[in-house]
Protein backbone atom coordinates (compact mmCIF):
# COMPACT_ATOMS: atom_id res chain seq x y z
CA UNK A 1 0.00 0.00 0.00
CA UNK A 2 1.39 3.41 -1.13
CA UNK A 3 2.37 5.41 1.83
CA UNK A 4 0.15 8.43 1.11
CA UNK A 5 -3.12 5.99 1.37
CA UNK A 6 -1.79 4.21 4.71
CA UNK A 7 -1.36 7.60 6.34
CA UNK A 8 -4.82 8.60 5.01
CA UNK A 9 -6.58 5.71 6.78
CA UNK A 10 -5.55 7.33 10.60
CA UNK A 11 -8.06 10.07 9.59
CA UNK A 12 -10.61 8.20 11.28
CA UNK A 13 -9.28 8.73 14.37
CA UNK A 14 -9.27 12.72 13.82
CA UNK A 15 -12.75 12.25 12.68
CA UNK A 16 -13.58 10.23 15.78
CA UNK A 17 -11.96 12.37 18.27
CA UNK A 18 -13.41 15.57 16.78
CA UNK A 19 -16.90 13.93 17.07
CA UNK A 20 -16.02 12.66 20.57
CA UNK A 21 -14.66 16.42 21.77
CA UNK A 22 -17.69 18.06 20.03
CA UNK A 23 -20.19 15.88 21.32
CA UNK A 24 -18.84 16.35 24.91
CA UNK A 25 -18.56 20.29 24.80
CA UNK A 26 -22.60 19.85 23.69
CA UNK A 27 -23.89 18.42 26.76
CA UNK A 28 -22.16 20.29 28.78
CA UNK A 29 -22.86 23.55 26.91
CA UNK A 30 -26.44 22.68 26.55
CA UNK A 31 -26.91 20.87 30.04
CA UNK A 32 -25.17 23.32 32.39
CA UNK A 33 -24.37 26.83 33.48
CA UNK A 34 -20.94 28.19 33.49
CA UNK A 35 -20.54 27.51 37.11
CA UNK A 36 -21.80 24.60 36.88
CA UNK A 37 -19.40 21.86 39.08
CA UNK A 38 -19.78 17.82 39.66
CA UNK A 39 -17.35 15.95 41.78
CA UNK A 40 -16.77 12.85 40.54
CA UNK A 41 -14.18 11.93 42.75
CA UNK A 42 -13.86 13.93 45.85
CA UNK A 43 -10.60 15.85 45.75
CA UNK A 44 -9.38 14.28 42.47
CA UNK A 45 -11.73 14.68 39.66
CA UNK A 46 -14.69 17.38 39.12
CA UNK A 47 -16.73 17.62 35.89
CA UNK A 48 -17.20 21.57 35.06
CA UNK A 49 -18.12 24.27 33.11
CA UNK A 50 -15.12 26.84 32.04
CA UNK A 51 -14.97 28.78 29.15
CA UNK A 52 -11.17 29.45 27.78
CA UNK A 53 -10.80 32.48 25.69
CA UNK A 54 -6.83 31.59 25.85
CA UNK A 55 -5.11 29.18 24.86
CA UNK A 56 -3.45 26.08 26.65
CA UNK A 57 -4.01 25.86 30.57
CA UNK A 58 -5.49 29.60 30.01
CA UNK A 59 -2.30 31.68 28.87
CA UNK A 60 -3.31 35.05 27.63
CA UNK A 61 -7.29 34.19 28.85
CA UNK A 62 -6.43 37.63 30.49
CA UNK A 63 -6.45 39.53 27.19
CA UNK A 64 -9.21 38.77 25.01
CA UNK A 65 -8.57 40.87 22.05
CA UNK A 66 -10.35 40.41 18.37
CA UNK A 67 -6.58 40.15 17.12
CA UNK A 68 -5.32 36.99 19.35
CA UNK A 69 -8.67 35.18 18.95
CA UNK A 70 -8.00 35.64 14.85
CA UNK A 71 -4.17 34.52 15.89
CA UNK A 72 -5.31 31.34 17.55
CA UNK A 73 -7.62 30.40 14.88
CA UNK A 74 -5.46 31.11 11.81
CA UNK A 75 -2.78 29.20 13.98
CA UNK A 76 -4.86 26.44 14.48
CA UNK A 77 -5.33 25.81 11.06
CA UNK A 78 -1.74 26.21 10.28
CA UNK A 79 -1.03 23.54 12.65
CA UNK A 80 -4.55 21.31 11.72
CA UNK A 81 -2.72 21.71 7.76
CA UNK A 82 0.49 20.75 8.62
CA UNK A 83 -0.77 17.71 10.61
CA UNK A 84 -3.25 16.19 8.14
CA UNK A 85 -0.43 16.47 5.59
CA UNK A 86 2.37 14.72 7.71
CA UNK A 87 -0.37 11.92 8.00
CA UNK A 88 -1.92 12.18 4.22
CA UNK A 89 1.35 11.76 3.02
CA UNK A 90 2.77 9.35 4.73
CA UNK A 91 5.65 11.50 6.87
CA UNK A 92 4.24 11.03 10.50
CA UNK A 93 6.52 8.07 11.13
CA UNK A 94 5.81 4.61 12.65
CA UNK A 95 2.13 3.53 13.57
CA UNK A 96 2.39 4.98 17.06
CA UNK A 97 3.00 8.32 15.42
CA UNK A 98 0.48 7.79 13.19
CA UNK A 99 -1.98 7.60 15.74
CA UNK A 100 -0.41 10.38 17.71
CA UNK A 101 -0.75 12.56 14.72
CA UNK A 102 -4.49 11.86 13.83
CA UNK A 103 -5.25 12.38 17.29
CA UNK A 104 -3.67 15.68 18.00
CA UNK A 105 -5.81 16.38 14.45
CA UNK A 106 -8.71 15.66 15.76
CA UNK A 107 -7.94 17.83 18.97
CA UNK A 108 -6.39 20.90 16.91
CA UNK A 109 -9.48 20.62 14.95
CA UNK A 110 -11.88 20.35 17.79
CA UNK A 111 -10.84 23.65 19.46
CA UNK A 112 -10.57 25.55 16.45
CA UNK A 113 -14.51 24.49 15.49
CA UNK A 114 -15.26 25.64 19.35
CA UNK A 115 -13.16 29.36 18.48
CA UNK A 116 -15.02 29.51 15.65
CA UNK A 117 -18.43 28.93 17.06
CA UNK A 118 -18.16 30.27 20.53
CA UNK A 119 -14.64 32.39 20.19
CA UNK A 120 -14.08 30.78 23.20
CA UNK A 121 -12.70 26.65 24.19
CA UNK A 122 -15.27 25.10 26.33
CA UNK A 123 -13.08 22.92 29.56
CA UNK A 124 -14.88 20.51 31.77
CA UNK A 125 -12.77 17.96 32.90
CA UNK A 126 -10.72 19.49 36.83
CA UNK A 127 -8.17 17.28 38.12
CA UNK A 128 -6.49 17.92 41.42
CA UNK A 129 -3.33 16.32 42.62
CA UNK A 130 -3.18 17.54 46.26
CA UNK A 131 -3.51 20.79 46.61
CA UNK A 132 -2.67 21.56 42.86
CA UNK A 133 -5.75 22.20 40.66
CA UNK A 134 -4.90 21.61 37.14
CA UNK A 135 -6.66 24.27 34.71
CA UNK A 136 -9.79 22.51 33.37
CA UNK A 137 -9.47 20.61 30.18
CA UNK A 138 -11.81 18.71 27.38
CA UNK A 139 -11.52 16.02 24.69
CA UNK A 140 -9.78 18.11 22.37
CA UNK A 141 -6.86 18.76 24.98
CA UNK A 142 -6.72 14.99 25.84
CA UNK A 143 -6.04 13.96 22.35
CA UNK A 144 -3.54 16.81 21.80
CA UNK A 145 -1.47 15.61 24.97
CA UNK A 146 -2.26 12.04 24.50
CA UNK A 147 -0.99 12.25 20.43
CA UNK A 148 2.54 13.96 21.46
CA UNK A 149 2.99 11.55 24.20
CA UNK A 150 2.63 8.79 21.42
CA UNK A 151 5.24 11.07 18.94
CA UNK A 152 7.98 11.59 21.78
CA UNK A 153 7.52 7.50 22.82
CA UNK A 154 8.39 6.61 19.32
CA UNK A 155 10.67 9.39 18.64
CA UNK A 156 12.55 7.96 22.22
CA UNK A 157 12.36 4.30 21.90
CA UNK A 158 12.07 3.81 17.97
CA UNK A 159 13.77 6.43 16.61
CA UNK A 160 16.54 4.56 15.26
CA UNK A 161 14.84 2.08 13.38
CA UNK A 162 13.80 2.31 9.60
CA UNK A 163 10.07 2.48 8.97
CA UNK A 164 10.79 -1.38 7.58
CA UNK A 165 12.06 -2.74 10.56
CA UNK A 166 8.96 -1.34 12.51
CA UNK A 167 6.28 -2.42 9.98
Amino acid sequence: MPAARNGARWLWLSAATLAADRATKYLIETRTGEAYRFVVVPQVVAIVHSRNPGIAFGVFSDSPSRGLEVALICGALAVLALLIWLLVSGRAGGTLSMAGVALMAGGAAGNMLDRLLHGVVTDFIEVRLGHYIWPSFNVADSALFVGAAFLLIELIFFGHQTRAERA
